[in-house]
This record gives structure tokens, C-alpha cells and sequence, in this order.
């Protein structure tokens, strides 16, 4: 089993320089040989010596022909790597990489221009959210100057990728940005209203910060979904989301309990009056926030089922 490491990022993103400063590092050294695929070529060259001393060998393509599984295979043939780095293209779409039989993919990370990531965001929003879909760790370096919109970025981040850690660089290192900024509600009231509007925001907020709505009283309008693996008396309820595009609709909620859910319609709608809090979940194999319920009760389908994150 070959382990792969993937790198993303649009050019001058910061790729070379972070793969360069990682091969240095002494917990990730190697006895056998790494192969580092490198996709495209920007200001930043990789340092020789540094090649030299961890046994890597640098491989260039430029066509994305050119690491499809039968290519990667000749790869392997010829240079018996230990482990394979792969600075991927940014302008390909990441859903077209394919790996060879044999190859696990041991950590994806994705590298992001703080300074560019709106203009990415805004106009090509589907390559970026492709790479940053299954990355492990999200990393906005060059951050200095926008301590301002950070938390918004953040927020853009957790629509796309719930569990990933995302981690703001600026010259004196990291700098640490919380969803703190204001909310399209009122967080410090004891009872909140949900809109389709306010829905997004609430549920990437609450992934983060589950503690600040202790105590509170939270409704909204949702759909209803039984899962058939989960335990009597939970169900989920949540909103359909467009995160991205037409293409990329997916469904966010929290589990749900509810003493009566067996006289809940699954796929219905209902109007849901509950608490948030932070506990062990099965279906997290571990803590998240889980909804206990006041009141659930029959509700109209709104006119938008899907709603719009942004």
C-alpha cells in the first residue's frame, strides 16, 4: 500500500514553499525514496538540497492526462517510491484524480492566497470547493491583512467542509479567527427565530460554538428525516443547503431527540422548538451538537425548499 499525500491550491498559493518546509521537518522523514509529483510550476522553486537529503525525486507534468491510474503505475514502476506527494494543479477539477489500486490517500491539504480568495471564491467556486470538499486541513496564509474578514472565510470554508480544520497563517504565524462576528440574529436573546436566511449561518456557527446557544430556545422550520440506523427517539431535523452550485445541494441538521418521533412523518415538515448542546453522539462516533426538543409540530412546506448558504 503506497501512502499519498495531496497537496491543492491555485498557483502561488503557497504549495511549494509548504511542501518544501514539511520535507524538512524530522517527523516526516522517510527511510525509502518519496516521489513528489508536481503538477505545475510557479515562482517557487524546491530547494535542492532538501531533495537531496530526504531522497526525493521530482517529477514534473503538465497535462492532467498525465496522472491517470495507468501513468501513476509507470511512476511507480520506475522510481519504487515509499510514499508519493502530489502538488496537485489547481485550475483541474479534483474530482477527476483517480489512484491506482494500491494507493491510499493519506492526507489531502489544500493551500489558499488569503489575499485571492474572494476573487476564487466568487468566480470559480466550483474548482475550489472540489478541492477543499475532503481536505483534512485548509490553510490561508498571507492572512496579515484581513483579521477583518477572516471569520467570514471561515464560515465560506465549513459550508463546503464541515469537519475540516482550517488553520489562518500570517507572517508572525498563526492567527486564530473565530465566528464572532455578527450573526443575522440576535445570539444573546434567550429565544431564536430561524429563517431560511438565518438557517445557514446557525448551523455552521453552532458546529464551532454549541456552547454560546446553551440555555437557549432555538425554532425553525425543517425537514424531517428517521434514520433507519439511528436509535428510537432521534430523528434529524435540517434543510436542504446549496453550498456551492445547482450541482451541489446537500442536506445540513443536527440529531434531534424526541420522545415521540415514531408519530413523525419521515420527509415531512415540521415547525421544531429545541436546545442545543454538546454531547456524545453515535453517529459522530464522538461529541457534537445534539437537539433535545420542547415541541415538534406539522408546518407548511416553505416555498423555497432549497435554500442558498450565501
Amino acid at each position: 500500500m503506497k501512502s499519498v499525500f495531496v497537496i491543492n491550491g491555485f498557483l502561488d498559493s503557497g504549495k511549494t514553499q509548504f511542501i518544501n518546509y514539511t520535507l524538512a521537518q524530522p517527523y516526516f522523514r522517510t527511510k525509502g525514496t518519496t516521489l513528489l509529483i508536481v503538477c505545475e510550476e510557479g515562482e517557487e522553486e524546491y530547494d535542492e538540497r532538501i531533495l537531496k537529503a530526504t531522497n526525493t525525486v521530482l517529477v514534473t507534468v503538465n497535462e492532467e492526462a498525465e496522472i491517470a491510474p495507468d501513468k501513476l503505475i509507470e511512476f511507480e514502476k520506475s522510481f519504487r517510491p515509499s510514499r508519493i506527494i502530489i502538488e496537485y494543479n489547481g485550475m483541474w477539477n479534483y474530482k477527476n484524480m483517480k489512484l491506482p489500486f494500491g494507493w491510499k490517500l493519506e492526507q489531502q491539504i489544500t493551500l489558499i492566497d488569503t489575499s485571492t480568495f474572494e476573487l476564487y471564491y466568487t468566480n470559480m467556486r466550483s474548482l475550489l470547493a472540489e478541492m477543499m470538499r475532503k481536505s483534512e486541513m485548509i490553510i490561508f496564509n498571507r492572512a496579515d491583512n484581513f483579521a477583518d474578514k477572516l471569520a467570514g472565510y471561515k464560515r465560506n470554508v465549513k459550508a463546503l467542509n464541515q469537519t475540516a480544520e482550517i488553520i489562518f497563517e500570517g507572517k508572525d504565524g498563526e492567527i486564530n479567527a473565530t465566528l464572532d462576528e455578527e450573526l443575522p440574529y440576535d445570539i444573546k436573546a434567550d429565544k431564536i427565530e430561524l429563517t431560511d436566511e438565518t438557517y445557514g449561518a446557525f448551523y455552521i456557527d453552532a458546529l464551532d460554538n454549541t456552547d454560546r446557544y446553551r440555555d437557549k430556545e432555538i425554532s425553525f422550520v425543517a425537514w424531517a428525516l428517521i434514520p433507519g440506523d439511528y436509535a428510537a427517539g432521534v430523528f434529524v431535523p435540517g434543510r436542504s443547503v446549496m453550498t456551492c452550485c445547482a450541482e451541489d445541494i446537500q442536506f445540513l441538521g443536527f440529531p434531534c431527540k424526541y420522545a415521540k418521533t415514531s408519530e413523525i412523518k419521515d420527509r415531512s415538515w415540521v415547525k421544531v422548538t429545541c436546545k442545543l448542546k454538546r454531547e456524545y453522539f453515535e453517529g459522530y462516533k464522538g461529541e457534537g451538537p445534539v437537539l433535545e426538543a420542547i415541541s415538534v409540530e406539522p408546518a407548511k412546506k416553505p416555498k423555497n425548499e432549497v435554500i442558498s448558504f450565501i
